[in-house]
């Protein structure tokens, strides 16, 4: 098992991505905090990993908030006794063209997507620098490389979130600790499930693959880089996108 005796958080987690993600983590034999808003579905992929044989538990956080953050870091090292991995997966979207978005729209997405990565961070790299290693895995998007038409402010966060990792990279791999992201292609995820088909079936002819991403092809490319098959890598912003996005 390639997370064996690891232990791990995974925010974003109670649906999509951060489901599958926690769930894989989980298999590969670490000890997962399941952290989200949505107490309700969290606490159902914590009881549907324990019923696969896993280890979990669920954090009620906002990650938005600096405090609740570091709460959440600190119920991890009580529960299990300690953070290798913290997979900053929690996202929102609040789409629209700039003249129509409003100011709560962009704040929403900046606290969650934004804040939410660097809240996050500062608390598991203080642990993380303590304990002399740890791996860290954002959540950019193929929107943060190259932008998207009615994402201002989602784009915004996912630059942001690339700007992040590689400084933090820089930062912190002198301390054993990596951080690199993931940039996501169009994926089935809840978020997509508000896009009319034809929309859907537009986007799937712009991937070279034609076909949406699966939560498990993101869900693999965290488990690749927080695994020890990454140890070398650092600062690396992994594009799963079936091609879409090339140079």
């Amino acid at each position: 098992m390639r997370l064996e005796n690891k232990i791990a958080i995974v925010t974003g987690a109670a649906q999509g991505i951060g489901e599958k993600t926690s769930k894989l983590f989980a298999k590969e034999g670490a000890k997962v905090l399941v952290a989200d808003f949505n107490e309700e579905k969290g606490k159902k992929t914590v009881e549907e990993i324990k019923s696969a044989g896993g280890e979990a538990v669920f954090f009620k956080v906002d990650v938005s908030n600096f405090n609740q953050t570091k709460e959440m870091i600190d119920t991890c090292v009580e529960t299990f006794g300690g953070l290798d991995i913290l997979i900053n997966n929690a996202g929102i979207t609040r789409d629209g063209f700039i003249v129509k978005m409003t100011e709560a729209d962009w704040d929403a997405v900046i606290n969650v997507n934004l804040k939410g990565v660097f809240n996050c961070c500062k608390h598991a790299a203080t642990y993380m620098m303590a304990n002399n290693g740890g791996s860290i895995v954002n959540a950019s998007s193929v929107v943060g490389l190259y932008g998207n038409i009615g994402q201002t402010n989602y784009a915004a966060t996912k630059f942001g979130v690339i700007g992040i990792t590689k400084t933090l990279s820089k930062e912190l791999g002198s301390r054993g600790i990596r951080v690199n992201a993931v940039a996501p292609g169009y994926t089935n995820t809840p978020m997509m499930e508000t896009v009319p088909d034809k929309i859907l079936e537009s986007l799937k002819k712009q991937v070279p693959q034609k076909r949406l991403g699966e939560t498990e092809d993101i869900a693999n490319a965290y488990l690749y880089l927080a695994s020890d098959d990454a140890k070398y890598v650092n600062g690396e912003i992994l594009s799963v996108d079936g091609g879409l996005v090339i140079g």
